[in-house]
């Protein structure tokens, strides 16, 4: 493998890239940096996430461009605010003994008068998303005219979020005469579009094979139900002591609920997705480099334009609408030599989009199972007894207290005194996964679901999405209440002015008296309860009324002690004594430890 300095780049340049710790180049580098430096052919690079694209198409640039020259000379598009911060940063890394050259970074949720005001004081290079890019073309702050490069990073990512517009906007703006650099991690069609339409003749180089996965990353599935997906999540999650993650999910709203039912349940974690201020997101991902998050909950544009490479697991909640994403997904896992695991959860439905997947990245999924509680246990507790092995012990820090230590502990042998210390450590979750459910027998979950519709007792309670209530604060206002450690909690019914919710009905008489006594209020509302019929399933309709139909994601059962499932056909029930109810259809929900609140952010 070449160096840097064998590559063409002068040594300012390499003078910084060792400041950096970069050593060797990457295989989309080796190729990129020569192509560029040598030659004004337009180019078609694919290369994986993780790989270096960055410095493949920014160093030959800077190695090119005219320091004396104040224009624009490279504009670079990305398709969203994260990357264009991460590229610009890495830029001005690059260029730190080059001082004549100026960056400026353009994106939305910042001030555009600030980022005018760096233009006007001269920008070689701009790096910036497509919609604030155009916005300021259109007030001529942005001028095109002397481009020599134009670089399109992450180009079928561009398109997925419908960026076709804006991206013409620009290449309108820029001479016939530049460069273009298209470099993605996939190649659909749509991208081979612009090749054909915004290319002349390019020249195509590849780091591995095109649209394939990484050989760092083994591909495992968990076959779950809509009931038991969260609960397997926290269950892999609790297998790998030292998990250091991404959860991937489709849509806003189950990113913030998938990340609060974490936070709630106490994991580390937080959520990344559109509805966050860029100053919300810039705390949390700075909180997730830190490791201060070991778990991110995040959308699939959102996760762009994250620069961490330890990653131990990517999780897909859910699989993503297009499934050449998996490959992004995947991606953020298993870089810079290192090695991860990318886990699906999949029910009956999905799990023909495996083999799709499969196709895409050549290689196969290892299905796995829905860890045991047992397991977990061992595998938490091996991981302690591994951190105290390799704890080292500050004796000078530590003598002056250790005689009355050795007093205390004298009455215990070495047996008495191991127990109790992994006791200290373990009892609260041996308890939470004592007599834990099979999660992988699907058939039986499914049905015992359905049979144990008559143990629960079905309550009216005087709030609803009026009074800004949703299914995590119903329950975390259950709990408050202190009805029982075990109380199960089964199907929710949010409503507009009041809502529905299932206690076992062992805890009935506890639930009203509970209530009753401890007379609680609510965003200022005293909140009341009773007792409601619920409709049986069959024949027992009441008054010819038809139920709602059954559908994914609604609401079931939760143990204080597994946390709280919410099963696939719980969200359909009615008070019989209105007909005007109907359950809140953007309910959805998982399991939950008791214990704390996540935050709540607006909901698309």
């Amino acid at each position: 493998m070449s160096t840097f300095l064998e590559l063409g780049l002068k040594e300012p340049i390499n003078k910084a890239l060792t400041d950096l710790g970069y050593e060797k180049p990457t295989v989309i580098q080796e190729k990129a940096i020569p192509q560029i430096i040598s030659s004004t052919d337009d180019l078609k690079a694919f290369a994986q996430t993780g790989t270096g694209k960055t410095a493949a198409f920014s160093l030959p640039i800077l190695e090119l461009l005219d320091e004396k020259n104040g224009n624009v000379q490279a504009i670079i598009l990305s398709p969203t605010r994260e990357l264009a911060v991460q590229i610009g940063n890495n830029i001005k890394d690059f260029c730190k003994y080059l001082p004549s050259i100026k960056v400026t970074t353009v994106y939305g949720g910042s001030s555009m008068e600030d980022q005018i005001r760096s233009l006007k004081r001269g920008s070689q290079i701009v790096v910036g998303t497509p919609g604030r890019t155009v916005d300021l073309i259109k007030r001529r702050a942005l001028k095109l005219g002397n481009v020599q490069w134009l670089v399109l990073d992450e180009a079928d990512e561009m398109l997925n979020m419908g960026f076709k517009d804006e991206l013409d906007k620009v290449l309108e703006a820029t001479p016939e005469t530049k460069q273009t650099l298209l470099f993605s991690a996939t190649f659909p069609r749509e991208v081979e579009a612009i090749a054909r339409n915004y290319m002349t003749k390019p020249v195509e180089i590849t780091s591995g094979e095109k649209n394939s996965g990484s050989e760092n990353v083994n591909h495992e599935y968990y076959s779950v139900t809509e009931r038991t997906r969260y609960p397997a999540l926290k269950r892999i999650a609790d297998l790998n002591p030292n998990i250091y993650a991404i959860i991937f999910c489709r849509t806003r709203r189950e990113t913030q609920e998938v990340a609060d039912n974490l936070i709630r349940d106490g994991y580390s974690a937080d959520s990344l997705h559109g509805d966050l201020s860029q100053g919300q997101r810039d705390s949390v991902m700075g909180k997730f480099r830190k490791k201060t998050i070991k778990i991110l909950v995040a959308t699939d544009v959102a996760a762009r334009g994250l620069d961490v490479t330890e990653l131990t697991h990517v999780l897909n909640h859910k699989l993503p609408d297009q499934i050449e994403n998996y490959t992004h997904r995947s991606g953020r896992t298993g870089r810079a030599g290192n090695k991860g695991v990318s886990i699906v959860l999949v029910n009956g439905k999905e799990k023909g989009k495996l083999r799709q997947i499969e196709r895409i990245i050549k290689k196969k999924f290892i299905e796995g199972k829905v860890p045991s509680g047992k397991e977990i246990v061992q595998n938490q507790l091996m991981n302690l007894i591994d951190k105290v092995q390799n704890t080292e012990v500050n004796e000078s820090e530590m003598q002056e207290f250790l005689p009355s230590i050795y007093e205390k502990l004298a009455s215990l042998d070495r047996e008495e005194l191991i127990k109790k210390f992994v006791s200290l450590e373990f009892n609260t979750m041996l308890k939470y996964y004592e007599n834990s459910k099979d999660l992988n027998d699907l058939g039986r979950e499914t049905s015992r679901s359905r049979a144990t519709d008559e143990n629960m007792t079905r309550f009216f309670i005087n709030i609803g999405r009026k009074d800004n209530l949703n299914p995590g604060k119903l329950i975390g206002l259950i709990n408050e209440q202190n009805i029982g450690d075990k109380v199960e909690i089964g199907s929710i019914d949010i409503l507009d002015t009041f809502s529905f919710f299932e206690i076992d009905k062992n805890f009935e008489e506890k639930t009203l008296t509970a209530f009753a006594d401890n007379q609680p209020d609510f965003s200022g509302r005293s909140v009341n309860i009773e007792i409601t019929k619920k409709e049986r399933s069959g024949g027992g309709r009441r008054g010819g009324r038809k139920p709602f139909g059954k559908k994914d994601g609604g609401f079931g059962r939760r143990r204080s002690s597994e946390g709280s499932s919410r099963r696939s056909d719980g969200g359909g029930r009615r008070r019989t004594e209105r007909s005007s109810d109907r359950p809140d259809r953007n309910s959805s929900g998982g399991e939950r430890r008791s214990g704390g609140f996540g935050r709540k952010r607006k909901e698309r």
